[in-house]
């Protein structure tokens, strides 16, 4: 298992953390398996998805008003955070064959962040078989 950090911006901002997943498959040395990448925080999710500019802002905005400011929590400045988070899910899991994370042609591990600016820390555990010498 290893892990990174990324550091964002802004209250609401998308990331494309495919590199650093990408770079942690590769050292891990597993030929063909399963890779999950997940998050500890409760303010941040992980999803898979084209990381083009304007769908970026798009997917931000339809989050914003499916999701509006609440107040019940006990820090209502991020109440909206938390399910927002929820609704994209903490993790993600990627096929391994040939010792690489496999993705489409357009898609990307995207970090979606709900409470920032902040550090946020993505775990890459990789699981399978291991690639054999020839």
């Amino acid at each position: 298992m290893g892990s990174f950090q990324v550091r964002t911006e802004a209250r609401t901002a998308i990331l494309n953390v495919t590199p650093q997943v990408v770079g942690q498959v590769a050292e891990a040395g597993v030929d063909e398996g399963l890779c999950l990448v997940s998050t500890d925080h409760t303010t941040v999710g992980l999803t898979v998805n084209e990381p083009e500019s304007d769908l970026v802002r798009d997917i931000l905005a339809a989050l914003e008003r499916l999701v509006p400011a609440v107040a019940r929590h006990a820090h209502p400045e991020n109440s909206d955070s938390h399910i927002k988070a929820s609704l994209i899910g903490g993790s993600v899991a990627l096929p391994v064959a040939g010792g690489k994370a496999q993705l489409g042609a357009w898609q990307a591990v995207l970090l979606c962040e709900f409470d920032g600016p902040r550090t946020r820390t993505v775990r890459v555990t990789v699981v399978g078989r291991e690639a054999r010498g020839e």
